[in-house]
């Protein structure tokens, strides 16, 4: 299959022979491959870090790299040779992901740790040689990383059955556990059994040896008393140049909800201590750079005075002088200075921990300290070695927990609990009962007051994951404060070199959108608009606690300006769930601007909706559930939600192979549409579909698919999955109504629809899902031509006038909704089909929009006694209307921007 020719002007500037990669095998002379024309170069490879300067600690990251069209080619050794400079640390370097003609379109890059600087490229040339090696052995591989070799069992219950750092064993036993629970908490009277699980790895994949940077793949299951549930794949990530391993831990729950009530779920690994009691140190993260440490034994604050060097030695979590030299009254009375051998921080809520210790098992707990917010670190050991343990979004996650057990004895505990034991059950319940509803048109009746679908069955949590990223460090002594304040950032926050905007746009990857640009009136009004929008999600965020374990990384569907809340009890408009392609507005969002800030906020979401928004096993696999009150309530499950398109930006930008596992788990997932019937609650048409075949609208059923189905034909160049797009394009092309039908009887062995496609009709919904921005990448990838003219027909005619409509269909046939926001449909016909007219026509209806008034986009404060706390609201905003206007306004400025000025002023926008 050929690619299509393209109009695109800022296509073609991209689509260009990097001169810089010249001198690699077969590079020299590219052409790119849909004109013949001969490749301009990218402006360069510049790396930055994401947050604006250098880290203090530097642990090594992985990124991903774009390039133009027919630029770069696989050498014939098929190894890719990059180096950041001479004096900057050693990468290795893979393909990611192929251009239709071969060429490659993604790189991914491994770049070792150490003394972190800016001004590093990526430029061909062989890079130094890391320090990873990697021995598989019978039953067991060793991974060499620095000072450290770690020691992984192919099977059993240890993730890691030994750390040893010059030659010392400091860490040994690292292992996942999980509490059971057969009941939720009593309320008043009653008890619960409570039953212990560990890990059971039953595979181990070695997915990258080195030299830079080794993966290694655990799958497995928490298994105890007989019972196996709860499956696991943990990723373990090394790099040159670190003495600490990147821990990615996912996790499904397949429990019963009514009895399966996870009570702790845990990382969890034992540290020698071979440190006299005095010289064993444990230290928490606590808010801010913050950081809380004490010895087992202290020799502080008492009533005797050990001399200046001993308290100074120990605060600094240094080895004590010999005792020869301390104060004789304080030597003679160490013997009756407790020894602290608990330790807890407990941060049940995201605003408040709790930090606690005891002297052992069976005695009180005493308060400690307190405060709102820890980034999730604690460490525990001495002055010769000890293991810190970091988890990410820890306050964003609670409830939460770390622990410390038996630092007085000859092999401490550290625990990182991803639910925390000391807080309520972990509750998978459904919120509601059937109340009623027990008839289809009693169901029907609830869903037009609350949006919410319910069905019996259809509500459980059973299925869904949950992915945790934590950051194990073994050291040679007990860190610094500084140090562990430093180590708590790069948890809660973890360096990422990223590219600048306008490098990635050179490529003309993910379609329709540009760097941001206010540089006349229009653009300005435009850009002001979306950042002033975002900036609220990121507001709202923090002031109605969108946090939690299962909820982080969401947002909510519609505002209540009567409450000053959002709608979280309301069904159908509380939790969002990818409605309308918010991970798209945000990662296009983040593409613009490069913020921080933006970055994390989708990476949180990507992290939430591709996991627990989707089942993963069970009859509901590959379908995602439409927003409710609880993520998994709603009985309408959907691909639309597990919509690949949603994850395949933050999979290309990072390399992050747990979201390349996610997609994969899409590809064939067509296949149980018949099974699991989205259109169920909806009126019956005549003449069902038979032979297989199921009923399936083009957006939002087809238009989901087909991203998991481009991100793997891009990943592997398997034309399989190309050629089962090209029969979608083809048979939605051979239809009479084309696009106007909506949808077709379809054909998961094939791809094809079938039918007459004869009746036509409109949905708003077909076109916000990610099928407009599919359908801009697809069509400059494949050339269709019968189909890219249906195609621009449709968008050309969405927004029509009345008669145009007529003309073309005979009829009206009514449900053109959102038209200021699926005006981006006008003007992507009227790029490619050079009508100036049609271009002022979207224009005009984009202005339409309340968001360009100054009342549609005022805050205002609310205070007092409205209010649990002050809040800023936009008291009608609705995460609908805000990722779609964003979508539209980022395409808009991308194809319409000659125009917008004029058409502005036209529209009294501006002056």
């Amino acid at each position: 299959m050929s690619t299509c020719p393209t109009t695109r002007r800022r296509f073609l500037q991209s689509a260009a022979a990097a001169s810089l990669l010249s001198t690699l095998p077969g590079l020299s002379g590219a052409v790119t491959a849909n004109t013949g024309a001969k490749a301009k170069p990218v402006s360069g490879t510049a790396l930055r870090w994401l947050d604006g300067k250098p880290p203090a600690r530097f642990h090594g990251a992985t990124l991903g790299v774009p390039w133009p069209r027919g630029t770069l080619r696989l050498p014939a050794g098929r190894r890719l040779d990059f180096t950041l400079g001479a004096n900057a640390p050693a990468m290795q370097s893979w393909p990611l992901a192929y251009w239709p003609d071969g060429s490659l379109k993604w790189t991914a890059h491994a770049i070792a740790g150490g003394a972190p600087a800016a001004g590093w490229n990526v430029e061909p040339g062989a890079s130094r040689g890391g320090t990873v090696n990697v021995r598989q052995a019978a039953g067991q591989v060793v991974v060499a990383a620095g000072d450290v070799e770690w020691t992984v069992p192919a099977t059993g219950e240890h993730l890691v059955a030994s750390a040893v750092r010059a030659g010392r064993v400091t860490l040994q036993d690292l292992k996942l556990v999980a509490l059971r629970q057969d009941g939720p908490e009593p309320e008043v009277e009653g008890s619960v059994a409570r039953q212990a699980f560990a890990s059971k790895v039953t595979k181990v994949t070695v997915e990258q040896a080195g030299p830079v940077r080794a993966v290694l793949k655990l799958d497995g299951v928490h298994s105890g008393g007989g019972r196996d549930w709860l499956p696991f794949s943990v990723r373990l990530y090394f790099y040159a140049g670190s003495d600490s391993v990147r821990i990615v831990h996912s996790f499904i729950y397949d429990g019963v909800p009514e009895r399966d009530f996870i009570r702790g779920l845990g990382v969890t690994a034992q540290v020698p201590m071979t440190d006299p009691a005095h010289d064993r140190h444990v230290r928490f993260s606590g808010e801010g750079a913050g950081v809380w440490g004490e010895a087992v034994r202290p020799v502080t604050g008492l009533r005797r005075d050990p001399g200046q060097a001993f308290r100074d030695a120990q605060v600094a979590g240094r080895a004590l002088p010999p005792l020869d030299g301390m104060a004789k009254p304080v030597r003679d009375g160490l013997q009756w200075i407790p020894e602290w051998g608990d330790y807890s921080l407990a941060q049940l809520a995201p605003d408040g921990f709790t930090l606690k210790k005891r002297t052992k098992s069976g005695r009180a707990w005493i308060d400690a300290n307190a405060g709102t917010r820890s980034k999730g670190l604690v460490y525990a050991g001495g002055a010769s070695g000890g293991v810190v343990l970091g988890l990410k979004d820890f306050w964003q996650r609670a409830p939460v927990q770390l622990d410390v057990r038996h630092a007085a004895g000859a092999m401490a505990e550290v625990t990182a609990w991803l639910w925390a034991p000391s807080a309520p059950a972990m509750d998978m319940r459904s919120y509601r009962g059937e109340d009623g509803m027990d008839t289809h048109d009693k169901q029907i009746a609830g869903l037009n007051i609350t949006y919410e679908d319910y069905e019996a069955g259809w509500d459980a949590a059973t299925g869904v994951a949950r992915t945790s990223e934590l950051q194990l460090w073994v050291t040679g002594g007990t860190p610094s404060h500084d140090t562990l304040s430093a180590m708590a950032e790069q948890v809660a926050n973890p360096a990422r070199l990223v590219l600048s905007p306008e490098r990635i746009h050179q490529c003309g990857v993910f379609g329709d959108w540009d760097p941001v640009d206010t540089g006349t009136p229009a653009r300005k009004l435009i850009e002001d608009r979306l950042a002033l929008q975002l900036d609220q999600y990121l507001r709202e965020t923090e002031q109605h606690r969108w946090y939690g374990f299962w909820s982080y990384g969401d947002v909510m569907h519609t505002y209540d300006p009567d409450r000053h809340m959002w709608r979280y009890d309301i069904g159908g408009y509380a939790w969002d769930n990818s409605e309308l392609s918010t991970d798209l507005w945000l990662w296009y969002s983040y593409l613009r601007t490069g913020r921080a800030d933006i970055f994390r906020y989708a990476e949180a979401m990507t992290r939430h909706t591709g996991e627990v928004d989707v089942y993963h096993l069970g009859r509901f696999k590959g379908f995602g559930t439409r927003h409710g009150v609880q993520h998994w309530s709603d009985s309408s499950k959907q691909p639309r939600v597990s919509n690949a398109a949603y994850r395949r930006i933050y999979y290309f930008l990072t390399a992050d192979e747990r979201v390349g596992d996610l997609m994969r788990e899409l590809l064939d997932s067509d296949a149980d549409l018949a099974t699991v019937d989205i259109s169920r609650k909806l009126p019956k048409k005549e003449g069902a579909p038979q032979g297989g075949f199921v009923n399936a609208s083009f957006g939002t059923v087809w238009g989901s698919l087909i991203a998991a189905w481009l991100a793997e034909w891009e990943r592997t160049g398997d034309v399989k999955w190309r050629d089962k797009i090209v029969s979608g394009m083809r048979s939605i092309a051979a239809l009479k109504r084309q696009w106007f039908a909506a949808g077709a009887p379809y054909d998961h062995r094939t791809g094809k629809f079938h039918g007459p496609g004869d009746t036509a009709s409109f949905s708003n919904l077909n076109g916000v899902f990610g099928v407009v921005e599919m359908n801009s990448e697809l069509l400059t990838l494949v050339d269709e031509p019968a189909y890219r003219k249906a195609w621009l027909q449709y968008c050309r005619t969405y927004n029509a006038p009345k008669e145009e409509i007529v003309a073309l269909l005979g009829r009206d046939p009514g449900g053109r909704g959102m038209g200021d926001t699926n005006s981006r449909m006008t003007a992507y016909a009227a790029y490619h089909e050079r009508d100036r007219t049609l271009a002022l026509r979207a224009w005009r209806e984009f202005f339409q929009s309340d968001w360009l008034k100054p009342e549609g986009s005022r805050t205002r404060r609310v205070g007092g006694t409205a209010v649990l706390r002050p809040v800023v609201e936009l008291a009608n905003t609705s995460t609908n209307g805000s990722a779609q206007w964003g979508l539209a306004a980022i395409q808009h400025m991308a194809l319409g921007g000659a125009t917008l000025d004029e058409a502005a002023r036209a529209a009294g926008l501006i002056p």
